[in-house]
């Protein structure tokens, strides 16, 4: 169990990170999503925002800002299996970590789609494993462009 003051506290591989509270802007960013994702939702599916961890392991668990996952894939206290989608809305004091660390430990647990929103430019970034299980850019929408998403459902 990972403490409750306030921070965030992650462990991917044994190893801690700590974020500060998310501001007004990254909370602003969520909100959005959770409007424009939930509309959409499947009934089998469920879109929620963090905190809500994602524990795959023992060594490991994480917070997505935002993720979707099937219904029956949770249990009471967290998530046990990779979501089909996580999103992290990136900051100055998350964003290497969300490109970089994240990025990777989503890819290895097979988190189908990673969104990084950056609501600075404010752009969308959105990655979707390939054949190999690897990560492959499939948009970058910047400022008034618009994506039309397929995973993890048509949005």
């Amino acid at each position: 169990m990972i403490l409750d003051d306030g921070r965030r506290y992650e462990l991917i591989d044994g190893m801690l990170h700590v974020s500060p509270v998310p501001g007004l802007r990254h909370q602003t960013a969520v909100m959005r999503l959770i409007v424009l994702l939930d509309a959409a939702c499947p009934d089998t599916l469920l879109a929620l925002p963090g905190p809500l961890a994602v524990r795959p392991s023992e060594s490991s668990e994480v917070q997505p800002d935002f993720l979707v996952a099937h219904l029956e894939d949770f249990t009471e206290e967290a998530l046990p299996v990779a979501p089909l989608l996580a999103v992290e809305v990136l900051s100055p004091e998350t964003e290497l970590y969300d490109r970089t660390l994240k990025k990777v430990f989503y890819e290895r647990i097979g988190v189908r789609s990673y969104w990084m929103v950056d609501p600075e430019v404010p752009s969308l970034t959105v990655l979707e494993l390939d054949a190999e299980g690897w990560y492959e850019q499939v948009a970058e929408v910047k400022r008034v462009d618009s994506f039309d998403a397929t995973l993890p459902f048509p949005v």
